[in-house]
């Protein structure tokens, strides 16, 4: 018995082949596609019945040569350790997919996007960019503005230029000073972030405003180092105070650092909030874990990210238009960590 000659696999069908099996020129193939009601709906059926017998499909490469335009966006990630990112990624990932955009993962991690990251956004021909945690370096700020690739920053603002989306990190940060004011709170800590981003910064500045406006001060601020390990190691140094130092109210910059810290605390002895009150930032599911009971900070996720979206839409449309940036009210969840 021989072996067959492989059959050539049939060429998959274009705008051209339903063209020829209706008759009619691509143009008008390709209105009807589109439901450009200038075409007789008898013709649009027809066609649209040749689309799916034959399993035309359109072509993404073609539409972008001929449009400029292919819906598809950058989208940067910080490290996938904290949980926040992956939250982010899947808001991103469905509200993309309901806005009919496709995201492309470029970049996740710490650090900032250098020259090689950019120039792959250009290589995937992307037409924008939506950054989180990250931050652009000068020259592959300068790559992407020469190629008109509009970039926008989600929880995070651009200290030289360009549009950002955040939570009001500011407000959210006094609020949780002010409530554990109210709670007789009296000796504060900060757990901080390794990379002092304007995120953090904010977060920081609101507490410590509203701390001082209230004759105290924040005597304590030791590294986290933006993770649950961080906050679980700092704890630890925390509970090794004499008890007429320690803190008995501990504010971290993000919810991963708060439950490493809660839980560091605990394995040490000390109580949550009995002996010392504890509050983050960032809204993370798991924190309404009964475990954890984190009172926090609720970023409103999916509302920034569609004025991200609708900003990068919006230059991708007009390259000329000025930068700007949104500061959305985060919500203020109220648990037990804060007594």
């Amino acid at each position: 018995m021989t072996d067959e000659p492989d059959q050539p696999k049939p060429r998959r069908p274009t705008v051209v082949t339903l063209s020829q099996r209706a008759g009619v020129a691509p143009s008008t193939v390709t209105r009807a596609l589109r439901g450009d009601t200038r075409i007789s709906k008898k013709t649009r059926d027809r066609i649209l019945g040749l689309a799916r017998e034959l399993g035309y499909t359109p072509n993404i490469l073609a539409r972008t040569l001929s449009s400029g335009r292919n819906g598809l966006y950058g989208l940067v990630l910080g490290p996938v350790t904290n949980p926040f990112y992956t939250q982010l990624m899947y808001a991103a990932t469905a509200l993309a997919e309901e806005l009919g955009f496709r995201l492309l993962i470029i970049h996740a991690g710490e650090g900032p996007i250098e020259e090689r990251t950019a120039q792959a956004l250009l290589n995937y021909q992307v037409n924008g960019c939506i950054i989180s945690s990250a931050v652009m370096s000068s020259q592959a700020d300068k790559i992407c503005a020469a190629n008109r690739v509009p970039l926008v920053m989600v929880n995070r603002v651009a200290y030289s230029q360009g549009c950002a989306v955040t939570c009001d990190n500011r407000a959210g940060g006094a609020e949780l000073a002010r409530l554990l004011l109210s709670k007789g709170r009296r000796r504060f800590g900060i757990i901080r972030t390794t990379n002092f981003s304007s995120t953090s910064k904010d977060r920081e500045e609101g507490f410590v405003a509203e701390i001082n406006a209230a004759g105290l001060d924040v005597a304590l601020r030791v590294d986290g180092q933006s993770s649950y390990d961080g906050g679980f190691a700092a704890a630890a140094e925390i509970a090794a105070l004499p008890d007429d130092t320690r803190p008995d109210a501990l504010f971290a910059l993000s919810d991963i650092m708060a439950m490493g810290v809660m839980d560091g605390l605990r394995l040490k002895g000390l109580r949550v909030p009995e002996d010392t009150a504890v509050v983050g930032f960032d809204g993370l599911p798991e924190t309404g874990r009964e475990i954890y009971g984190l009172t926090t900070i609720e970023q409103p996720l999916t509302l920034m990210l569609k004025r991200a979206f609708e900003m990068v839409e919006a230059r991708v449309a007009n390259h000329d238009m000025p930068d700007e940036a949104v500061s959305l009210r985060g919500r203020l969840i109220l648990r037990g960590s804060s007594g």
